[in-house]
């Protein structure tokens, strides 16, 4: 087995123990505005950092922090088998009380058995990890990365990046500035060659957050979703359309998403690919609903039983990204202005 380094959690885990948080729910209120986008259409742009619940009830930092916790201690629990299915040891330091690795033994949060099946979702986190290496390591590597993540997310340091990659990682500040204190008191460290950039969910654009920050819709790029609380249906179509405003075309979508989503029968695929189908296609994407069943033939491990509550997915951008249609109308412009009918039927 693997080392299991400084963390002071190593020698315990917090599974099974607590009863569960209450959902999740913002503690920022949604602002929304009217905008015109690359594509001169009139958009009004709700800011995703809101995601009020039912009854105006809210969820502490500290619920979001559990709810990551929990994720956290099913990697770090796997990775503790004799046969893990991934490694995940940064997942340890993570589930400690203080920022130093003595002060490990002592729990922070009340884990909660919660939505999160562990063999689903492990299982889940393993697909996403291996379509992520696939597309950074292939000859035309992607360099773009962005997660939507609980805030605990340890893809950054754990996966090994191809230089000069960008990792984004959208998620509420307070449990990403936790997970980083804790991070970098046990050594936590990227690749030299790479860059990890927190852009906060609460960020009042997170579109031009993004750009601001070096994304450039010119170039490939991979998106992650795992992880990051959603409410609301119209929450998630935000997040699509932001996804299909900054990804280039043909650039993949992965990640899962809650079941309820769709309002489908749990464990029903053929409902739950239409319902997901039409979600998608209107913001211009191809998606497929990858079984988990599929996935343990596919990793020669058992199949997980019962329910679980999340869809897992693999999407295709199919449409410009807002970056190449404005580069498509600015040499289109200059075609025009220079007469260039030959480069008009090259750019057509």
């Amino acid at each position: 087995m693997a080392s299991l380094g400084s963390c002071g959690t190593a020698r315990y885990l917090v599974l099974h123990t607590l009863p569960p948080v209450s959902p999740w729910f913002s503690d920022h209120t949604c602002k929304t505005n009217l905008e015109v986008d690359a594509r001169k259409r009139k958009v009004i742009v709700r800011l995703f950092a809101g995601r009020g619940g039912a009854g105006g009830e809210r969820a502490s930092n500290h619920d979001l922090q559990a709810e990551a916790a929990r994720a956290a201690s099913i990697r770090f629990n796997e990775s503790l088998r004799p046969d893990p299915l991934l490694i995940d040891l940064y997942a340890g330091c993570l589930l400690s009380s203080g920022d130093r690795p003595e002060d490990g033994g002592k729990e922070q949060y009340s884990v909660p058995v919660g939505s999160l099946s562990p063999c689903h979702y492990t299982l889940a986190t393993k697909f996403i990890d291996e379509k992520l290496l696939s597309l950074v390591r292939g000859v035309d590597g992607v360099k773009q990365i962005v997660l939507f993540t609980d805030g605990f997310d340890t893809r950054p340091y754990r996966v090994k990046w191809p230089p000069r990659t960008l990792i984004y990682d959208v998620s509420v500040e307070s449990v990403f500035s936790t997970a980083i204190r804790k991070l970098e008191s046990v050594g936590a460290k990227i690749m030299k060659t790479c860059k990890h950039i927190h852009v906060p969910s609460e960020s009042p654009d997170l579109q031009a957050a993004l750009c601001s920050e070096g994304f450039n819709g010119g170039n490939p790029s991979l998106w992650v979703f795992q992880g990051f609380p959603v409410t609301t249906l119209a929450t998630f179509k935000e997040i699509l359309f932001l996804v299909s405003n900054l990804a280039m075309k043909g650039s993949i979508f992965v990640g899962e998403l809650p079941g309820w989503l769709v309002d489908t029968e749990t464990g029903n695929k053929i409902t739950a690919q239409k319902g997901v189908d039409k979600i998608f296609m209107s913001h211009g994407f191809r998606v497929k609903i990858i079984d988990y069943h599929e996935i343990a033939k596919e990793f020669h491990v058992t199949p997980p039983s019962g329910d679980y509550n999340n869809l897992l997915f693999v999407a295709e951008q199919l449409q410009f990204s807002d970056k190449q249609m404005e580069d498509w109308r600015k040499e289109f412009l200059r075609m025009e202005d220079e007469g260039d009918e030959d480069g008009f039927e090259d750019l057509i």
